[in-house]
């Protein structure tokens, strides 16, 4: 079986031999066929061939969000990762750490990073509680857990 290697780098961008993949049907294949070995490693398998992927710390890398706001309050996010691939946020598995922003993504729960730019987005939505800082989307708020110890991860109703 040939076995290939890629670098993610902090920003979600994908490197094979020094050079940046860029065709976004191949990143959202990756991102979808994307598995964690039982050793821990990050592995797409295609054709009978084992790609290797080495991230920065996760190879889901948020670098945008899609937006959706009512009248100035944001009612939706969405997720867009490398290649346009994109997915819901759950805001109730916001977490923070190492003054980093993560999210746990469907079924899979693969752990995503916020990128420089989509924090950026994501800056105006926190408020300050509390419970610390937590996304107000709707009528709810969602607490960055780990943002302050002892932060629960429900929403709650924002007043």
């Amino acid at each position: 079986m040939r076995e290939y290697h890629y670098l993610v780098d902090r920003d979600g961008r994908v490197f094979h031999d020094g050079s940046e993949i860029v065709d976004p049907l191949l990143l959202r294949f990756f991102l979808r066929a994307m598995q964690r070995t039982e050793d821990g490693r990050w592995l797409v398998v295609c054709q009978h061939e084992n790609n290797w992927f080495h991230p920065h710390d996760t190879p889901f890398v948020v670098q945008r969000l899609g937006l959706t706001l009512d009248a100035g309050r944001l009612t939706a996010v969405a997720l867009r990762f490398a290649g346009d691939h994109h997915a819901p946020l759950a805001p109730e598995t916001l977490e923070a750490e190492g003054g980093q922003v993560f999210c746990r993504l469907g079924p899979s729960g693969f752990r995503a990073r916020f990128g420089r730019i989509a924090l950026q987005q994501l800056a105006p939505h926190l408020a300050d509680g509390p419970g610390g800082p937590a996304l107000v989307l709707g009528d709810a708020r969602y607490p960055l857990r780990g943002a302050i110890s002892g932060t629960p991860a429900a929403a709650s109703t924002a007043r």
